[in-house]
């Protein structure tokens, strides 16, 4: 590997509704990939805390990741991690998922809208994308506004999809002022961005967000930024790191981070 450092900061276990794998084997394919550090942030969606019962996911997620973190002791660092689904939607469930351990990691997203499906599963036209992404990005400022976590994961998330599924193209320029905002909110709040390396694995082909933005955060004076494959199976673990180390060297960076014990980390990426 051409890094020394590589860390994972955004995968999925068995623990989560649409994971596959056990942590024991995302753990093991990281081990073996050479990486610095893997978390594991499994699902927690607090819009469907109590219909889902994510308290029980989550002590099992984290029972997992204390039994890998003993089995790799010296030899890779395994982080506790939670990815932290639409918190501003039910506080209580975000603040009751953030109380059950201590957490290095916590992974801030915004899957649906409320009152919305995950935007998985929207039909996208060329009538209805542009509302629901202005509608996106207020409710992703409410989330930043919040600030229950440490890093912000896929920022154009639903840009997944809408180009995707939908096979709608579109000038992101449109949406530049309200991106902007978020970021320069994100700076404020000392907060990491993630590059979200699983849209190059999929038809979207970039990162989430693409290198413009990550440019640009770094123009505004963002200093975190945390990279995740958004893995859900152990084969996926890794995939697309050193994309992303590469895109960060490309905007400016000179190091990454990783959260251990809440704390960012600054790591070097050469």
């Amino acid at each position: 590997m051409k890094y020394k450092f590589i860390s994972d900061s955004h995968t999925h276990s068995e623990n989560s509704f649409d994971g596959k794998d056990s942590v024991i084997m995302l753990a093991d394919r990281a081990y073996n990939l050479g990486l610095h550090s893997i978390t594991v942030t499994d699902h927690c969606e607090c819009n469907e805390y109590a219909q889902h019962n994510y308290h029980s996911d989550i002590v099992n997620s984290v029972m997992d990741v204390v039994k890998a973190k003993a089995l790799y002791s010296g030899k890779m660092e395994v982080y506790k991690g939670i990815e932290l689904g639409q918190a501003t939607q039910n506080k209580a469930a975000a603040e009751d998922a953030l109380s059950i351990t201590d957490y290095d990691f916590v992974l801030g997203s915004l899957h649906n809208l409320k009152g919305e499906q995950d935007f998985y599963f929207l039909e996208y036209t060329p009538e209805n994308y542009h509302g629901l992404l202005c509608r996106y990005f207020s409710e992703l400022m409410e989330l930043v506004e919040y600030g229950c976590f440490d890093s912000l994961a896929h920022l154009t998330y639903p840009f997944r999809y809408i180009v995707g599924n939908g096979m709608i193209t579109f000038d992101i320029r449109f949406y530049q002022d309200m991106i902007d905002e978020v970021l320069k909110k994100l700076i404020e709040k000392e907060k990491a961005l993630e590059i979200n390396t699983s849209g190059l694995r999929q038809i979207i082909g970039t990162t989430l967000p693409d290198e413009n933005i990550i440019k640009r955060f770094h123009e505004l004076g963002g200093k975190y930024i945390t990279l995740g494959s958004d893995a859900h199976r152990w084969g996926d673990v890794g995939a697309g790191i050193e994309d992303g180390l590469r895109i960060m060297l490309k905007c400016g960076y000179t190091h990454f981070t990783v959260f251990e014990k809440r704390e960012p980390k600054l790591l070097p990426i050469l």
